[in-house]
């Protein structure tokens, strides 16, 4: 296993100076190197754009107590439902044409997918159904076929448009999620699920992150967390040379997740860059016949 990074400098980086900390640690990259990879530039412009659409979004009131949270969780209930989240419609539609510019021209897609984006991003009953759809898990088959652009790239561009209203709502929740409570394969924020792990400093325990609101939780060190495999004949993991990176499998399922042990590193680590930073570590899962959970 490998993965190429910038230098890391020190601490882990989790409060909302992250993304700042994140385009800078680019920024130093592409000076270093006169030119980035073109996932991570790809990554780095739509960052740009949330960032910016970020600072129009006031954070939100938590709206339930820590009781009622307690309550909900014991009951397997993510805390935000989709009609919770306080989109401004305007910025919105705004974040989903930039991100759909850039995801385009990022893949190398047809014209026509621009415009076919930019036609959902105009009829705003069709893009609120995008989002809703997606939020709550259902396929965006019917919208793609309508449009005749791919539900993946579809996925992507309504996954970009939202991350900054899911990230500002995850911040203002995270306080009230109780760790001993929720122990589940979805996020207990936004009910995503999980395409990251890292392995604490203090304990090794092994916590996930969403893949949509970057809320991190404490997980089962054996346990599959797309298909709650506990075998242990199913379940192992692999590991580059200096122990830092691990690569999670089920043999069940065929899924995998990638992970970072803490423990390996006193040095910076920011664990949305993570995810583009170990791109190697997908390709070797894949090669090997396991998919992104």
């Amino acid at each position: 296993m490998a993965a190429n990074q910038p230098p890391r400098q020190h601490q882990v980086v989790r409060d909302r100076s992250r993304h700042t900390r994140i385009l800078e640690r680019l920024g130093e990259w592409a000076r270093r190197e006169a030119s980035l990879p073109s996932v991570i530039q790809a990554y780095e412009r739509l960052l740009r754009l949330q960032m910016e659409g970020r600072s129009s979004i006031p954070a939100p009131q938590p709206g339930l107590t820590r009781e009622a949270a307690f309550s909900q969780l014991g009951q397997g209930i993510p805390l935000l439902k989709f009609d919770q989240l306080s989109l401004d419609w305007t910025l919105a539609q705004h974040l989903f044409r930039g991100a759909a510019g850039i995801l385009v021209e990022h893949t190398g897609q047809e014209p026509t997918a621009a415009a076919a984006l930019d036609q959902i991003a105009s009829d705003r009953s069709l893009l609120e159904q995008a989002f809703r759809d997606w939020y709550q898990g259902q396929p965006l088959s019917s919208i793609a076929a309508q449009k005749g652009v791919s539900e993946e790239l579809l996925a992507a561009t309504v996954q970009a448009a939202l991350y900054p209203f899911l990230v500002t709502h995850a911040e203002a929740l995270s306080a009230l999620v109780n760790q001993g409570v929720w122990r589940r394969k979805t996020c207990p924020i936004c009910g995503g699920k999980p395409d990251f792990a890292f392995l604490d400093k203090e304990r090794g325990g092994r916590w996930l992150l969403c893949s949509r609101c970057d809320t991190e939780w404490l997980f089962q060190r054996m346990q599959c967390p797309y298909c709650d495999s506990q075998s242990q004949k199913a379940l192992s993991y692999f590991t580059n040379d200096q122990g830092l990176y691990r690569l999670y499998t089920c043999s069940e399922c065929r899924s995998y997740i990638k992970a970072i042990d803490l423990r390996k590193t006193t040095a910076e680590v920011l664990l949305p860059l993570e995810r583009f930073l170990t791109a190697g570590i997908d390709r070797q899962a894949v090669d090997a016949g396991y998919k992104a959970g």
